[in-house]
C-alpha cells in the first residue's frame, strides 16, 4: 500500500516539531508527541487553531532529547529545557500574557477554534455555537480526548497521493506535507487522490507497529499558517474544502485530510518501512 516516506512528532502541541529516522509506538501515540502544551490561567490549551491568541507558538520547535526532556527553541534562536522557569517567562512575553508550559492536561482544560467561513470548515451543530471572543476572533470552545494533549486521535497519516491530487488541482497552492503536521507521510506511489478513504476500519502494518484507520481527519486553519519557512496560504483549506469533503462520524461533511489511527500493537516504526493492510485474525 505504501512506505514510510517521513516521521515527525511534536513534543510541544502546536510548536513546530521533530523529523525522525524512527521512533517507538506506544498505545497513546509516538513516544514523545505532545507530551506537553503551553496553557494561560483560565486553563485554554495554546493551540494555533486560535492564531490570534496562540500563533506565535509556530513560532518555536520543540524536540525531545534522549534523555526524556524535551527543549523548545524560541524565535530569536535561543533555547530553554521544560521545568526552565525562564521558559515560562518568555513564552509569556511572547504571548503577551502569563502562561506556562505543562506535562499534563488539566481536567477541565478547553480548546478554542478560530471558525472558517468556507463550508465545511466546521460541522454546522459547532458553528451554530460559535461566538467572538475579545481577540476580535470567531471560535468555538471544546475539549481535548480525555487526559492527552491530542484533538481526537493518537497517530495522524498523510498520504503523498492526496498531496499530489491537491497541487494538480490547485497550482498555486503551497501543499507542502509539513503544513498538516503529520506524524506519518505515506509514499503511496501512483494510487489516486484520497486512497486514504478506502482504509476506513482498516488494520495497517507499518513497520513493526499496527494500527487502525479510525475517521478522515477534518481540517482547520492551521495549514494556511505560516510554518517556519512556509509561508502564509490562505487558499489551502478552501482549496480542501472544494476538492475533498466527506462525511466524519455524524458531524456532517467536512475537509479533510489525512486519517486518524489507533494503536493496536505497539512496535517501532522507521523511514522505509512498508504499510501493508492486515485482515483481522
Amino acid at each position: 500500500m505504501g512506505t514510510v516516506a517521513a516521521l515527525w512528532r511534536y513534543p510541544v502541541k502546536s510548536m513546530l516539531g521533530e523529523a525522525l529516522a524512527s521512533v517507538a509506538v506506544t498505545r497513546t501515540g509516538l513516544t514523545g508527541d505532545r507530551t506537553h502544551a503551553v496553557l494561560d490561567g483560565r486553563g485554554a490549551v495554546g493551540s494555533v487553531k486560535h492564531p490570534r491568541k496562540w500563533g506565535q507558538l509556530l513560532g518555536c520547535r520543540s524536540r525531545s532529547a534522549g534523555d526524556g526532556t524535551v527543549e523548545v527553541a524560541l524565535p530569536d534562536g535561543t533555547s530553554r529545557t521544560v521545568g526552565d522557569p525562564e521558559l515560562d517567562a518568555r513564552l509569556s512575553e511572547l504571548l503577551g500574557r502569563q502562561v506556562f508550559l505543562a506535562d499534563s492536561a488539566p481536567a477541565r482544560s478547553t480548546l478554542e477554534r478560530a471558525v472558517p467561513e468556507y463550508e465545511g470548515g466546521v460541522p454546522d451543530a459547532v458553528r451554530a455555537t460559535a461566538s467572538m471572543d475579545a481577540t476580535g476572533e470567531t471560535i468555538t470552545v471544546g475539549t481535548l480526548a480525555s487526559g492527552t494533549f491530542f484533538d481526537f486521535g493518537k497517530v495522524h497519516l498523510v498520504t503523498s497521493s492526496s498531496l499530489a491530487g491537491l497541487r494538480k488541482a490547485c497550482p498555486a497552492g503551497d501543499f507542502d506535507p509539513r503544513r498538516f503536521r503529520p506524524n506519518l507521510i505515506a509514499d503511496t506511489g501512483g494510487e489516486p487522490p484520497f486512497v486514504e478513504d478506502t482504509w476506513q476500519g482498516c488494520r495497517l502494518r507499518v513497520g513493526e507497529a499496527l494500527f487502525r484507520v479510525q475517521v478522515p481527519t477534518p481540517r482547520c486553519v492551521v495549514p494556511t499558517l505560516r510554518h517556519d519557512e512556509l509561508d502564509a496560504d490562505p487558499g489551502i483549506m478552501r482549496a480542501i474544502a472544494r476538492e475533498h469533503r466527506v462525511p466524519v462520524f455524524d458531524l456532517g461533511r467536512l475537509a479533510c485530510l489525512g486519517v486518524y489511527l489507533d494503536v493496536l500493537e505497539p512496535g517501532t516504526v522507521r523511514l522505509g518501512d512498508p504499510i501493508a493492510r492486515e485482515d483481522e485474525a
